[in-house]
């Protein structure tokens, strides 16, 4: 169904002033899963064409590797996506399952198979196999392999921070979910401001898992209330176009952008007071021993 573009500027947008609020958007990523692994979904329908009508033992085959192929690139897809936001943490586990290492094995695999249904021997589809298996995993990296930023931090502590983590992100997913079925682009442009600020918070409890009591309700409670208002507000805009809700929804999400904004930047000045504490604490304990700095 074709989308409608909306704006303040838009012949028929709105000058509504529940758009206007906080514009402290940081953390922009660009989405990793684009035409670059999606492309790797096309040899499989080739595949396909070519061996539908090679008898029974070649659609077989054809079938066969066309779906080793689609496997991965799907793993290649979820490889990227799940490296973005490795690298979008300063602390962040390796990925449980290295995907962009078993795509490649599995994308030689599939040419082996490809290669042998169109009649080459066993050593040509091996030699291709392994060509076309080096080159995905020189075009697309191998996986991080190790964890990074953990050192120090205790584990029980990260664990907790990782799993409050995991489940914020869950329900900012579920809010861009939401109201992508209202259709209404400057309402889904609001949701990613708002989620922006929101991971702010998230990478700041991150760096210090101390904040994580003080966070605890913004990363929760309140996040998951603001999910459910996406979704309510999503029911009511699909069915009847409802300008009120509308205008009610983007005004929560101003009120509740600039609260996660100055929690954020409390829980930065409490961090900055403590290390300066910790730093009174260091001089006086080296003016007891006699040591005087400068």
């Amino acid at each position: 169904m074709a989308q409608r573009f909306g704006g303040k500027y838009s012949p028929q947008g709105d000058n509504d002033s529940t758009d206007d609020g906080p514009r402290r958007v940081r953390n922009q990523r660009v989405k990793p899963a684009g035409a670059r692994s999606n492309v790797l979904f096309i040899p499989g329908i080739v595949l396909i064409a070519t061996t539908f009508w090679s008898g029974a033992e070649g659609m077989a085959l054809g079938l066969t590797g066309a779906a080793i192929w689609t496997l991965a690139a799907w793993f290649t897809r979820e490889g990227l996506a799940a490296e973005d936001a490795y690298h979008a943490r300063k602390v962040a586990k390796r990925p449980a399952i290295p995907r962009k290492i078993f795509a490649s094995v599995l994308i030689g695999i599939g040419t082996v198979v490809a290669a042998i249904t169109h009649g080459l021997t066993e050593t040509s589809a091996a030699l291709y196999g392994a060509i076309a298996g080096i080159l995905h995993l020189t075009a697309f990296d191998l996986d991080p392999l190790r964890d990074k930023g953990a050192e120090g931090i205790d584990q029980f502590q990260q664990d907790r921070v990782a799993k409050v983590i995991d489940n914020a992100e869950t329900y900012l997913s579920e809010m861009a979910d939401a109201v992508r079925r209202a259709q209404d682009r400057q309402v889904e442009d609001r949701v990613e401001r708002f989620s922006a600020s929101v991971r702010d918070m998230l990478r700041t409890v991150e760096e210090d898992p101390r904040d994580l009591t003080s966070a605890r309700k913004y990363l929760g409670v309140y996040l998951m209330g603001a999910r459910d208002a996406a979704v309510k507000f999503a029911d009511i805009f699909a069915r009847s176009s409802d300008r009120q809700a509308r205008s009610d929804f983007m005004m929560l999400l101003t009120d509740m952008e600039e609260n996660y904004i100055a929690k954020t930047d409390k829980l930065l000045q409490d961090s900055n007071a403590d290390l300066a504490i910790e730093i009174d604490v260091l001089r006086d304990r080296l003016s007891r021993e006699g040591v005087r700095l400068d």
